[in-house]
């Protein structure tokens, strides 16, 4: 997995690659970052879900 931090805007963004040719990755600034942060085991439990 890739991950690259950049800039939108004026504001500092994170964006996560499945890899280097990723055409559709994942882009979120520094709110949603805490947002997931703060949710991280309802977010796991989501993920490993059936």
């Amino acid at each position: 997995m890739a991950v690259e931090f950049g800039e939108f805007k004026g504001n500092k963004v994170l964006t996560i690659k499945r890899d280097e040719n990723d055409r559709y990755p994942f882009t979120f600034g520094k709110a949603k970052a805490r947002m997931i942060v703060e949710n991280f085991d309802e977010i796991k439990k989501f993920a490993e879900e059936d």
